[in-house]
């Protein structure tokens, strides 16, 4: 005899409010949806929450390919490859340089390793705007000023070397030192142990730290704008200065079509891998 569950009134509550959070949160992305298939008389005629009358794919053919970039008539499209190809490296680089710096920080403790973990630490809580000058000091000595890669490239990496340290760190604090110690015993050195021992249990956080940079690297703004010009900008300066030159006209339906395009990557990483994500986090991410 087959029984039927019946919520509880608490239950009701809960997943009440939980449906009408994720409504309110899908509501902008509802909005700029249905606004990149309208036209632009439509806009103006009907509700922000309206839908289209019928699927015109004008804005998202015109955001891609054909609208007007600052002095380049090319679309988003190349800004878009920009982006990927500023992304990837940083995120390979900080990830392979913070997943060393944990590993020396736990398990091959130095004098001062505390101090200078805690002098890391202030680069987590720094505002993007203090490091704008310094960093274009550096830049303009180092002759790569004004490049994507490696300009902005080594921005991203330094800025986010303490956000990716923080994770490794605090990761490898949960693993046992009298497995390094066993491992020291019976010959093996500090890059076999790292790469032998360390880094085979290191998945969760290593998805934690990828997902978290590539979305801080991918979504920023400032420094794409101050350390990038022209055709090496990415995806978020050229949204920025999406515009209509020819008629004068804010077209806010390519500016909707093109700011999806630019979410599509980290929305398909975190419905990819967003389950890896939280199971880094609960792993030990973020533990003291």
């Amino acid at each position: 005899m087959r029984t039927t569950s019946v919520l509880s009134p608490r239950r009701w509550v809960i997943y009440s409010l939980l449906s009408l959070a994720a409504l309110f949160f899908l509501l902008p992305f509802y909005v700029m949806l249905v606004t990149a298939f309208k036209t632009m008389p439509e806009i103006y005629s009907t509700g922000i929450l309206a839908l289209p009358s019928s699927l015109n794919w004008y804005a998202w053919v015109h955001a891609w390919s054909a609208a007007t970039i600052g002095a380049a008539s090319s679309g988003i499209h190349g800004y878009f490859l920009n982006s990927f190809i500023l992304v990837i490296p940083a995120v390979v680089i900080s990830t392979a340089i913070g997943a060393f710096n944990g590993y020396v920080l736990t398990h091959w403790r130095f004098r001062g390793s505390n101090v200078f973990f805690y002098m890391l630490l202030l680069g987590t809580i720094i505002p993007f705007q203090i490091v704008l000058l310094p960093m274009a000091w550096v830049e303009g000595r180092l002759g790569i000023a004004g490049t994507l890669v490696p300009g902005l490239m080594f921005v991203h990496v330094i800025y986010g070397l303490a956000f990716t340290t923080l994770f490794f760190r605090n990761y490898y604090v949960g693993i046992p030192h009298d497995l390094v110690k066993a491992a020291r015993v019976d010959g093996a050195g500090f890059f076999s142990i790292f790469f032998r021992i360390m880094l085979p249990v290191s998945t969760p956080i290593i998805m934690v730290t990828a997902i978290w940079q590539f979305t801080m690297i991918w979504n920023n703004f400032l420094f794409g704008v101050v350390f990038t010009q022209g055709g090496q900008q990415p995806v978020t300066v050229a949204i920025n200065d999406l515009v209509d030159t020819v008629t004068s006209v804010h077209m806010w339906n390519v500016d909707m079509a093109a700011a999806i395009f630019a979410a599509l990557p980290t929305l398909l990483v975190y419905l990819i891998a967003g389950k890896y994500f939280v199971r880094g986090l609960t792993a030990g991410a973020v533990k003291g």
